[in-house]
């Protein structure tokens, strides 16, 4: 008896931050999927170019040296990825910055503000305006979508982040931006998701967490009692992105070890 597979045979997907953490993990399980994936970096070469020819060098899979802060910075990662690959198909939007240093509301600089909102929201109204624009141009087989796009929130944009307000607002408006763009895209058969990953164990968060009282604390407010694994939020990210997740649009897939519901 045949299992029930997760493939993208023919499909072509565009992840940010595609470098490290959870960005290289889906950047590996959409190749192994089938796809061909273009991936953005800004600054870790090596890492990057090892990554790409693990996951079948240029035919398969490139990586795009891209700063992701702007609307245009945006739209020119989206005309990069088609310029190698011929179309999209997927938009994971992983990139972003948690400026790791507590900082009470009164004591936040308008630089620390603005470079927030640029990096993790003004670069997301650009990708997403040109991979749906491509989107829309590309003809499918019946009953299939159009095209998929993931957002990749976090537990933050739900229930806040004290001393780190700027990186939850930002997260809480990709929840928001998931459902605006689901009630306007899935009729044109785009289907729009999200994920919210809680902690996770990625070069971003290691300090807090490898830290003995705080990375204690944290897990105290896990019920399964440990952080994540990058696996374990690209998994679901892929699922997303298959005809198995055909009917789903607008929906915000909590994968936090439950952390949502007790914090």
């Amino acid at each position: 008896m045949a299992g029930v597979s997760l493939v993208l045979d023919g499909k072509v997907a565009l992840v940010t931050g595609g470098s490290r953490g959870i960005g290289a993990e889906t950047v590996r399980i959409f190749s192994q999927a089938g796809a061909r994936v273009a991936f953005s970096y800004e600054q870790a070469r090596e890492r990057a170019a090892s990554l790409a020819a693990d996951c079948g060098g240029p035919e398969g899979c490139v990586a795009i040296q891209q700063e992701l802060s702007s609307p245009a910075d945006g739209r020119a990662l989206v005309d990069a990825a088609v310029a190698a690959f011929g179309r999209l198909d997927i938009l994971v939007v992983n990139h972003g910055i948690w400026p790791s240093e507590d900082k009470p509301i009164a004591l936040m600089s308008e630089e620390q503000w603005r470079r927030t909102m640029a990096v993790n929201l003004d670069s997301v109204f650009g990708l997403v305006q040109a991979a749906v624009a491509q989107m829309d141009t590309q003809t499918r087989a019946q009953g299939e979508a159009a095209g998929h796009i993931v957002l990749i929130s976090s537990t933050a944009g739900q229930r806040g982040e004290a001393f780190h307000v700027d990186y939850a607002v930002t997260k809480g408006a990709l929840i928001s931006l998931t459902k605006s763009l689901s009630s306007e895209l899935a009729p044109r058969g785009i289907m729009v998701n999200c994920v919210a990953p809680g902690w996770v164990a990625t070069d971003m968060s290691a300090a807090a967490v490898d830290d003995a009282e705080m990375g204690a604390k944290i897990r105290a407010g896990i019920p399964v009692g440990r952080v994540a694994n990058t696996r374990e939020i690209a998994g679901p990210v892929l699922f997303l992105c298959t005809p198995l997740a055909g009917f789903i649009s607008g929906e915000v897939l909590n994968v936090n070890g439950g952390a949502v519901l007790v914090g």
